[in-house]
C-alpha cells in the first residue's frame, strides 16, 4: 500500500506515468513502490512541489540539529546547497517555478544571482523546463552535459574521483541510499551532502567540511555551473549555473579565508 506522501506526488503528476516521466525513471519502478525512496526524495519534491516533510516525514520531519544551534550563516549555505541539489536532480515544478519568482536580490554577486533566477523562473514555462532539464542532463543516449566529478575530472564515468568520495563519506558514515542507481559523484548529490554538512544533518566539523568540499566539490563544480550557463539546451538553466557558480565561488573563498 502506498503511503500519503507517495500518493499525493502521483496525483500532482497526473498519475504513476506522469511521475515517473518527470523524474526520468520506468513506469515499472515507482508502481513498485510502497514510499518515495530517500535517494528520489528531492526529484520527486522538484518535479511535484509536494515537500520532503511530506513525502517522508520520517526522514525530514524533524531537523537532527535543533535550528538554534546552526549559525545563521550555515542555514543559509544548507538552504543554497539544497536548492541547488533540487534543481540538478530534476526540472522543477510550476510550484516550485512560482517559489522562485518570489525570490528577492541585492548587489552582491549571490544576490544579483537570485534576482537572475527568480526572473527566468517568472517567465519560465513549466513543460518547458522539464524538456530543457532533459535535454540537459538526461537526452536520448545522454544529455548535453555528464553532472559527475569523474566525467569533469577524469573525462570518463565512474572513475577514481568517485571511489575517493565513497571511500570518505564510509568513514564519514553517510551511507548510500538502497537501490539508488545515480552515482554519489553527481553534483545534486554532492550539493545534498555539503548541505548536510552545513545544516547538521550529517553532523562534523568545519574542518571535515573544509576538506570534502576542497577534494570533492571545488575542483570541479564551479566548471560544472558555468557550462550550464552556457549550454546550446540552457533557458531557465542558465540562471540556475549562474547561481551555482556564484555560490561555489563563496564558499571557495570562505574556505580559504577560514584557514
Amino acid at each position: 500500500m502506498r503511503d500519503d506522501g507517495l500518493e499525493r506526488a502521483i496525483d500532482a503528476a497526473g498519475g504513476v506515468a506522469g511521475l515517473a516521466r518527470k523524474i526520468g525513471i520506468s513506469q515499472p519502478s515507482v508502481s513498485n513502490w510502497n514510499q518515495v525512496p530517500a535517494q528520489r526524495v528531492i526529484a520527486v519534491e522538484a518535479a511535484t512541489g509536494v515537500s520532503r516533510k511530506d513525502l517522508r516525514p520520517d526522514l525530514y520531519g524533524e531537523p537532527f540539529v535543533s535550528n538554534e544551534l546552526i549559525e545563521p550563516v550555515d542555514a543559509a549555505r544548507a538552504q543554497e546547497y539544497l536548492l541547488l541539489a533540487t534543481l540538478l536532480s530534476a526540472a522543477p515544478s510550476r510550484r516550485l517555478l512560482d517559489q522562485l519568482a518570489a525570490l528577492t536580490g541585492d548587489a552582491t554577486p549571490l544576490g544579483r544571482a537570485h534576482a537572475g533566477l527568480a526572473a527566468a523562473a517568472a517567465n519560465a514555462v513549466a513543460t518547458q523546463v522539464e524538456r530543457e532539464y532533459f535535454d540537459l542532463f538526461v537526452g536520448l543516449g545522454r544529455g548535453e552535459l555528464l553532472p559527475y566529478a569523474s566525467y569533469y575530472l577524469t573525462g570518463f564515468l565512474n572513475e577514481r574521483p568517485l571511489s575517493r568520495l565513497r571511500a570518505d563519506l564510509a568513514a564519514s558514515g553517510i551511507e548510500r541510499a538502497a537501490n539508488n542507481s545515480e552515482p554519489e559523484d553527481h553534483a545534486a548529490i554532492l550539493c545534498e551532502i555539503m548541505a548536510g554538512f552545513a545544516g547538521g544533518r550529517f553532523p562534523t566539523s568545519f574542518e571535515a567540511q573544509r576538506a570534502f568540499f576542497v577534494k570533492h566539490v571545488e575542483p570541479w563544480i564551479g566548471r560544472l555551473f558555468a557550462d550550464i550557463e552556457g549550454a546550446e539546451s540552457a533557458v531557465f538553466y542558465r540562471a540556475v549555473g549562474a547561481l551555482g557558480r556564484a555560490f561555489i565561488e563563496i564558499e571557495a573563498e570562505a574556505f580559504t579565508f577560514a584557514n
